[in-house]
């Protein structure tokens, strides 16, 4: 398989360092014009210039791609807005969005203030429903477009002290598989990636050992990927230090109830069978579990008739 955006346009939000930056040049190299968007804050989201962005323009500009900087902030509507006519007035179109962009704000749930909460909130998911709302009319309108959102670990698994950010990271995987839906005939896959890696945000967490395994550049050719032509929909990637992996969520078959005593009681004493993961299913659509558990429903009523 060989993977091209030749003829193809790239948003990269968050892109001054990091894995965006990683992103970017992974996109760039293979073809694509780059929009490098980054708002130059601290990691806590503070502060703002456009350095970062124009620093990897220049970057890829001198390997012989095209890029061009925009210093927009994703939790902003006309920001994106502007990022977006910036970029058709550029190019022409635009073909792929990666939200990358993001902030940190840790502390333990007990000790955090909520206006830390609401801003990486703010950031991480309302940030990128922003940007993918800028891009969204464009795709539909030409047909074609692959979105990825950035998740994680801390929120599919849980990191103490990331309450803010947990949260908004399960809430973009939400997004991911919804407009996967209202995004398939129009030809825009939405995909997740899961990335570990050793980057400003996530730096001074982690040892020395472990950071060398870490690098940004062991995610993006997995997050390019998942935006490329043949890229499949609803799919959410785990990388890092080398390793690739696919997150599902499942559920158990379950216990039907119908026609039976229901009780808090009769929950808990069948409360093993409930959980057990034997026969587990992966369901691809909220409408797909209302169909099974109607169906289980019908077909344990008849058995009573």
């Amino acid at each position: 398989m060989t993977v091209s955006f030749k003829d193809q346009v790239a948003i990269v939000t968050g892109a001054g360092g990091g894995l965006g930056y990683s992103h970017a040049l992974t996109l760039a190299k293979h073809g694509a014009a780059v929009v490098v968007n980054d708002f130059g804050g601290r990691r806590d989201g503070s502060g703002g210039t456009t350095e970062a962005s124009e620093a990897v323009v220049r970057e890829i500009t001198a390997a012989g791609g095209r890029a061009i900087a925009n210093a927009g902030n994703v939790a902003s509507e006309a920001d994106m807005t502007q990022m977006v006519d910036q970029a058709l007035s550029a190019f022409g179109r635009i073909d792929v969005l990666i939200n990358n962009a993001g902030i940190l704000r840790d502390k333990s749930f007990a000790k955090m203030e909520i206006e830390d909460f609401r801003r990486v909130v703010e950031v991480h998911l309302m940030g990128a429903t922003i940007a993918t709302k800028a891009v969204w009319a464009q795709m539909r309108e030409q047909k074609y477009g692959r979105v990825l959102v950035t998740s994680s670990t801390s929120g599919s698994y849980g990191n103490f002290g990331q309450s803010n950010y947990g949260a908004a990271k399960m809430g973009v995987l939400g997004l991911m598989n919804v407009l996967h839906l209202e995004g398939a005939k129009y030809g825009i896959h939405v995909n997740a990636i899961l990335p570990t890696a050793a980057t400003r945000m996530t730096g001074d967490m982690m040892d020395p050992s472990m950071l060398e395994l870490l690098s940004p550049e062991l995610v993006s050719p997995a997050a390019v990927w998942l935006v490329s032509r043949d890229a499949p929909s609803r799919t959410a990637l785990l990388a890092g230090a080398g390793t690739v992996a696919r997150l599902a969520l499942v559920e158990s078959q379950g216990v039907c109830f119908a026609g039976q005593e229901f009780t808090p009681e009769t929950v808990g004493n069948r409360f093993e069978e409930i959980a057990s993961l034997d026969g587990q299913i992966e369901v691809m659509a909220g409408l797909d579990h209302v169909d099974r558990i109607i169906a289980n429903a019908r077909a344990a009523l008849a058995k009573e008739d």
